[in-house]
């Protein structure tokens, strides 16, 4: 496969995952909030969704270990997640979460797996297949890639059901999600090298304090910036009374933000390197999050918003390119999977700790902890580039 074929492929399989990423994390508390749930229940779902990207570990495994009846260790696995995904969201129209809390919530949970089988095997083939010189460019490729997903289901997405009912917005969803299919088909897996051959003693570099600094750093940052993408359209909606197609044109709005941020963070990492890179999307995200809370008129959503959505770009880019540095081939999805595991813990963290701030707290509020929570993310910079320290 050609490069540039190579890259419309992971860019369109992380398009598949910012579809939903964008309903799960954006729109829906709107859609669960029609059925007169509260943004407690709401975090508890939304945890609960998140949890087989903790378990993703094990689907790393799988993929880095078990080549699926002569088929690959990557492309079948990606097929197989994408056609789960696309089979949950057709089925997800029809239960009511009011009335079926918990089959709502398993169904979600199911829906998820099959997302994070396909992202788990999809950053392992990116590891398998990207040189050191190419990971800021394929990591804006394919969080651009997300965040054009969110871009554009979400302004689709909120019209549609604005217009017609969430039972065709999930139906979309669901075509959505399929439309990396004819790349991964068209693809070809290549024999492993022998270097990148699975082996237990490569477990060691989890011992490494950059690694362990890492983790921690992808824990906190993936807290902080899911968590506040979550209440956005919440905190409009109870502000200003926002519709749902309004919601989806926010979201929209964040995720042009994204992707602009997420290619500067690929341009700019290859210029002044990852820690430097790092430390601004630090910066940045103190102060998009906090002047969320300084809403107090529509038209200041806009551009504060689009504002969140470049350090939601950028950091996410930097964080990702840094991970896949300090990977070790030899369980390359293993152990790129337990790193965006911990980050995820933090993501499902966040979304259940937003939740109960919203309520308890307040909306402001809660922008404004989050902000002050980056600042927790300085030490870790340090510890992950000590020099001497890899793997």
């Amino acid at each position: 496969m050609n490069k540039t074929r190579r890259y419309a492929m992971f860019a369109m399989l992380y398009f598949a995952q910012g579809s939903i990423m964008s309903f799960f994390t954006a729109l829906n508390a709107l859609y669960l909030q029609s059925f007169g749930l509260d943004m407690s229940q709401i975090g508890v779902i939304g945890t609960i969704a998140m949890i087989p990207f903790i378990l993703k570990i094990f689907l790393g495994m799988l993929s880095d270990k078990v080549n699926f009846f002569g088929l690959g260790h990557r492309k079948p696995y990606i097929i197989i997640g994408l056609i789960v995904q696309a089979t949950c969201l057709i089925l997800l129209p029809l239960i009511d979460p009011s009335v079926d809390f918990m089959a709502y919530a398993l169904l979600a949970f199911v829906l998820m797996t099959g997302m994070a089988l396909y992202d788990t095997c999809t950053d392992g083939l990116a590891l398998d297949t990207t040189p050191v010189e190419e990971e800021g460019i394929i990591q804006s490729f394919m969080v651009g890639g997300r965040a054009v997903g969110m871009v554009v289901v979400s302004a689709v997405l909120g019209v549609l059901v604005y217009k017609t009912s969430w039972t065709f917005g999930f139906y979309f969803l669901a075509a959505a999600t399929l439309l990396p299919l004819p790349l991964v088909f068209l693809s070809k897996e290549s024999k492993r090298a022998s270097d990148r051959i699975f082996e237990w003693s490569a477990f060691s570099c989890f011992k490494n304090s950059s690694v362990i600094g890492l983790a921690v750093l992808g824990a906190l940052y993936s807290l902080i910036i899911y968590g506040a993408n979550q209440i956005v359209n919440p905190s409009l909606s109870a502000h200003f009374g926002i519709n749902y197609a309004t919601a989806g044109f926010i979201s929209t709005v964040l995720g042009i933000g994204t992707v602009l941020g997420s290619l500067a963070a690929g341009k700019l990492t290859e210029k002044i390197g990852q820690k430097r890179s790092v430390q601004i999307a630090l910066v940045v995200s103190i102060f998009a999050i906090g002047l969320l809370a300084a809403i107090i008129a529509p038209w200041m959503a806009w551009v504060l918003v689009f504002t969140f959505g470049l350090a939601f770009g950028f950091y996410e880019t930097v964080f990702m390119a840094i991970s896949m540095h300090i990977t070790d081939g030899r369980i390359a999805a293993t152990m790129f999977s337990i790193l965006m595991a911990v980050a995820n813990i933090g993501t499902g963290i966040g979304l259940g700790l937003t939740g109960v701030l919203a309520d308890v707290a307040g909306y402001d509020a809660t922008f404004l902890i989050l902000a002050v929570l980056n600042i927790a993310a300085w030490p870790l910079i340090n510890l992950i580039f000590k020099p001497g320290k890899e793997c």
